[in-house]
């Protein structure tokens, strides 16, 4: 397990690492930095770093005062720059295939596809692409999901005004980063597996049925699950009945409570 990650300085930006809650809450001292910003229909231009452009961030949550808020923060350094913004994580890899970005923040909990879905799909797309996921959860088995989908980092909204700016340029320098708040609690949980010998946490289920259980408990019927993930129907119903026995569930309402228990969606 890592613990939290000190940034170095980044060129000529290396004065503040972090942006105070009065940053995020005056929108009026906070501005983007000066000068021309990227051109986001561009290609991938000089890495970021001392004397590149600053890093191209896509920004992904559900909650437009959230994101909002988060690009404020970010904004506010001059290496660190929004160029997209997404409201689920369908639309997050959409806009990760159309921009030039450095790294993505994703919310975990987003409709139609989640953080951690989305991650893993952008890793598989574009390997080289930097992903924190931004969450309210103080969870170990979010953030082992997370590494294993190819997160870098993992923020706690809570104290995103503190940490968020730190974590973006730590997984700008390939470094992983986990915010203080959530270390203690996940090295405890990794340091009890280990000493018990036991593995640490596995899902119960698979990606694609992770992905059909999500639209289920959405409301969405089986054509309209099987148009957004291109397939039949008939496969959609199959998913969901092997989700039923697996586990041990009746009806689409045990399925829609599971999904909000493991965080798949919001109550």
């Amino acid at each position: 397990m890592t613990g939290r990650h000190t940034p170095g300085p980044t060129g000529p930006t290396s004065g503040s690492t972090s942006t105070s809650t009065s940053t995020v809450t005056s929108a009026s001292t906070v501005g983007p930095p000066s000068g021309p910003g990227p051109d986001s229909s561009a290609g991938p231009g000089p890495g970021p770093g001392p004397g590149g452009s600053p890093t191209r961030i896509l920004l992904a949550d559900d909650h437009a005062l959230v994101r909002g808020g988060v690009r404020l923060i970010l904004d506010a350094e001059p290496d660190l720059t929004v160029v997209a913004e997404a409201a689920d994580g369908a639309e997050a890899v959409a806009m990760a295939r159309s921009h030039a970005v450095d790294l993505a923040v994703l919310d975990i909990s987003m409709p139609r596809r989640t953080g951690l879905q989305a991650a893993r799909e952008l890793s598989r797309l574009q390997p080289e692409l930097r992903i924190l996921i931004l969450t309210m959860y103080d969870n170990e088995q979010y953030f082992f999901e997370a590494l294993k989908a190819g997160a870098s980092g993992y923020v706690l909204k809570s104290v995103a005004d503190r940490d968020l700016v730190e974590a973006c340029r730590a997984a700008v320098r390939d470094e992983p980063f986990i915010c203080p708040g959530a270390e203690t609690a996940l090295i405890r949980t990794y340091l009890d597996h280990a000493e018990q010998g036991r593995p640490l946490p596995d899902k119960a289920v698979t990606e694609r049925e992770e992905e059909i259980l999500k639209l289920v408990a959405e409301g969405h019927s089986s054509k309209e699950i099987g148009d957004l993930l291109v397939i039949s129907p008939k496969t959609v119903e199959r998913h969901r009945a092997n989700l039923l026995q697996k586990l041990g569930m009746r009806d689409r309402l045990e399925l829609t409570r599971y999904a909000i228990r493991v965080g798949l969606i919001e109550p």
